[in-house]
């Protein structure tokens, strides 16, 4: 059996399935197993296959049509201009993700270039570790309470060449003495530069959660009390006091969530500026408050 005849029955085996993107899926997961560029598949139509070659390529594709995501079968993803390894103690990074980078970029522009950075239940470490490749003289204290996804993050800390500017604290987001006192080691300074979180925001009961979201990606990254709010609600609060002069807040929320996360935050009367950022879709996608000094 020839390659272009496996990439096509598998294109329409996952069709048949309902997968969203049956080609695409296909090609990755046929040049992950074949160890080859997806442009090379191309180039490698009349190729023959192995035996060993086929076992290989049926367990992934075994493993896509029960739902499992991509992602977790490469064991990577790629994030802005990064790729990062995953498995099934993160999330997965969405592209919609992307909006807390350029938010936090455009801000950090006109500011200092030595600024201190917290990332609240970072997972992966997709948001934090590419805000320290895009701010090279800024300093990171990532916090989760997942000593998995701490491992995770490491390795992408090194993979990326920022291990130098970062300190893990593996803890629940709400301590803040120990997040406090990491960052304080860390850059020297008591006031947050920059705080910026994807926090658990669904709520538990949500029927909109995609059945295989639930069943493979961890559920402690995605649901939260209060209909979602409570981490949003309760991380907010407590570090909003620590803030400096000038400063940045960016959390990531649900589609929902706008209008009850701009009057939390505006009734903490810290920020000089609480706006809420739609994605693509024109779906409320961040929360921002910013003090100017």
């Amino acid at each position: 059996m020839k390659l272009k005849e496996i990439l096509d029955k598998t294109t329409q085996f996952f069709k048949d399935k309902g997968i969203e993107t049956p080609r695409l899926d296909a090609e990755l997961l046929l040049a992950h197993g074949l160890k080859l560029e997806r442009i090379q598949l191309y180039l490698k139509f009349d190729q023959p296959m192995k035996e060993d070659e086929l076992a290989t390529l049926r367990e992934l594709v075994r493993r896509r049509a029960q739902g499992e995501p991509v992602a977790y079968i490469l064991g990577y993803r790629e994030f802005y201009k990064y790729r990062f390894e995953v498995n099934n103690h993160v999330l997965i990074p969405r592209p919609e993700t992307e909006h807390v980078i350029e938010e936090v970029l455009a801000w950090a522009k006109d500011q200092k270039s030595d600024l201190g950075l917290i990332d609240l239940g970072f997972g992966s470490g997709c948001i934090g570790l590419t805000l320290l490749k895009e701010l090279p003289q800024a300093k990171l204290v990532a916090v989760d309470i997942s000593a998995e996804a701490s491992a995770v993050a490491k390795r992408n800390a090194e993979s990326l060449g920022v291990q130098d500017r970062v300190r893990f604290v593996n803890a629940d987001a709400a301590n803040s003495d120990a997040v406090l006192t990491a960052y304080k080691e860390l850059t020297g300074n008591d006031k947050i530069d920059v705080l910026v979180s994807n926090p658990p925001y669904i709520a538990s009961d949500d029927p909109q959660v995609e059945a295989n979201v639930k069943k493979f990606e961890p559920n402690l990254a995605l649901f939260a009390d209060d209909q979602g709010l409570a981490l949003l609600k309760n991380w907010s609060k407590i570090y909003s006091s620590h803030l400096a002069a000038k400063a940045c807040v960016v959390m990531e929320m649900g589609m929902t969530q706008g209008s009850v996360m701009k009057d939390y935050f505006s009734n903490f009367n810290v920020f000089s500026e609480v706006k809420v950022i739609k994605d693509l879709a024109g779906l409320d996608r961040l929360i921002c408050g910013v003090k100017n000094g």
